[in-house]
């Protein structure tokens, strides 16, 4: 009987022991539960798994054929949408050397205008292949060798002139017969001019980097020096007549040259500038400078100042060569004028509307 109430005592205390054990391992639960709520909240809102981006390129197939002969010459796989001309000549280039970028002028279509370097591939391909027409435009040369070609010529040329050696004159006649000072001022004026060229051409315009076949260079030398030839030996010559109206007609048209030659490299000057250039150029505003008060006027004043010094370098030397080089050069520049016109009037045609190309309501 006592043994009996002995293992009930002990089997109570077990379930009381076993008991408490249970409702602490509840409270620790709880605790551990309570404590990974608040970490939980505190990390904020669950982000999802980044997805994973996968770039869809559009790749092109260049054929490339001959413009005379129509046949395949290549074909440039792999091409990028964002390929200009200029990254397809150069693969050209690795796939046939002998085709030297310089020289490829590429045609979407035989006897269309050559493509420009910077035009892109997506903006001329109708598919994903692309049939390109290669014509081989010769030895090519940079715009800043023919420039300064073409005006470091007739400086030299007219000095050459102005020292009147004895195989271009009679030695006779040079010694007899006196300079008259227009032929000093009409030296000073001509060097002038063309030192002024090639300064701008070397520190002011920005020359384009791509080239020209070499034709154009020695047809722009036979033209400059050339006229320059013709011009300097008239001037130079010991029988050279002053003009008619004396010192009166030489002082005035010296002075205008001087001042459209300064208004030239004041145009210049501000037309270099980044605002005005590429494609996200602006049209050019007369500022505190009177030069350039000549863009309220006409699109083009640096055409306006080149024309006015030549005008008056025939006025100072009355000479028959300067006046024919004078009319050539206003034929032509007023032809560039007159493009670049229409150019600004789609772009800026608020600006210019009421504006002439080159001549002040003329042209």
């Amino acid at each position: 009987m006592f043994k009996r109430h002995k293992s009930l005592a002990s089997e109570r205390k077990k379930a009381l022991h076993s008991q408490r054990a249970t409702r602490f391992i509840l409270k620790d639960d709880m605790r551990n539960f309570h404590f990974l709520s608040k970490l939980v909240l505190s990390a904020g809102p669950l982000k999802p798994a980044p997805a994973v981006k996968h770039s869809k390129t559009t790749h092109f197939e260049i054929e490339i054929l001959d413009a005379q002969t129509r046949k395949q010459i290549c074909i440039l796989d792999k091409v990028t949408q964002s390929s200009t001309i200029h990254d397809v000549k150069q693969k050209f280039h690795k796939a046939c050397p002998k085709w030297y970028p310089s020289r490829v002028g590429l045609q979407l279509e035989c006897g269309g205008p050559f493509l420009k370097d910077y035009i892109t591939i997506q903006s001329i391909a109708a598919s994903s292949i692309v049939t390109l027409y290669a014509t081989d435009l010769g030895q090519q040369v940079s715009w800043t060798t023919v420039f300064l070609a073409e005006y470091t010529g007739p400086l030299l040329i007219y000095l050459l002139f102005y020292l009147r050696i004895p195989c271009i004159y009679d030695g006779k006649e040079t010694a007899r017969r006196l300079r008259h000072p227009v032929v000093h001022l009409a030296c000073f004026c001509h060097c002038i001019h063309y030192v002024r060229y090639l300064l701008e051409t070397l520190f002011v315009h920005k020359v384009s980097a791509g080239h020209t076949p070499l034709k154009n260079l020695i047809m722009s030398c036979a033209f400059y020096w050339g006229f320059t030839s013709w011009i300097a030996y008239y001037i130079n010559h010991p029988l050279y007549t002053p003009p008619s109206f004396g010192n009166r007609q030489i002082t005035v048209s010296a002075i205008n040259f001087l001042i459209c030659e300064a208004g030239n490299h004041f145009i210049n000057v501000m037309l270099s500038h980044p605002n005005h250039t590429g494609n996200n150029a602006c049209f050019p505003s007369p500022n505190y400078n009177p030069f350039t008060w000549m863009f309220f006027l006409v699109s083009c004043p640096n055409y306006t100042y080149e024309i006015g010094s030549w005008i008056s370098f025939t006025v100072m030397t009355q000479t028959l060569p300067v006046g024919i080089f004078t009319l050539l050069m206003s034929i032509q520049m007023s032809l560039w004028a007159q493009k670049k016109h229409k150019i600004y009037l789609r772009k800026f045609n608020s600006y210019i509307h009421r504006k002439s190309a080159m001549i002040p309501f003329i042209l």
